[in-house]
């Protein structure tokens, strides 16, 4: 099932503290960037990112889920009601994320 577009606007909104957020859309779901770094994505109406550390130390109790058949594990983010926690996950795995590969 693909996601809504409400669901990636509420995301996006939830995230709007933050500079130099983005998404892409690929094949009914979308990418989330923050500056210019794949953080995650919205998969299936739920915001899942990459399991860096930082993310793991914040969300220990996190459920990893699979965003697609054949995909590796994420972390589920179950808080995205909270703004100020959204903020402090992204701002701190943005160190541990990998550098955008060059085209």
């Amino acid at each position: 099932m693909p996601s809504s577009k409400e669901y990636l606007e509420y995301v996006m909104d939830q995230l709007s503290d933050l500079q130099d957020v983005a998404y892409k859309a690929m094949m009914g779901e979308y990418i989330i960037y923050y500056r210019g770094k794949i953080v995650g994505g919205i998969y299936d109406d739920r915001f899942l990112v990459k399991p860096v550390k930082a993310a793991l130390t914040m969300m220990p109790d996190a459920e990893m889920e699979i965003p697609y058949e054949g995909a590796k594990e994420m972390i589920l983010v179950d808080d995205v009601e909270n703004r100020s926690f959204l903020t402090e996950l992204l701002e701190n795995m943005y160190e541990e994320l990998p550098a955008p590969k060059k085209k």
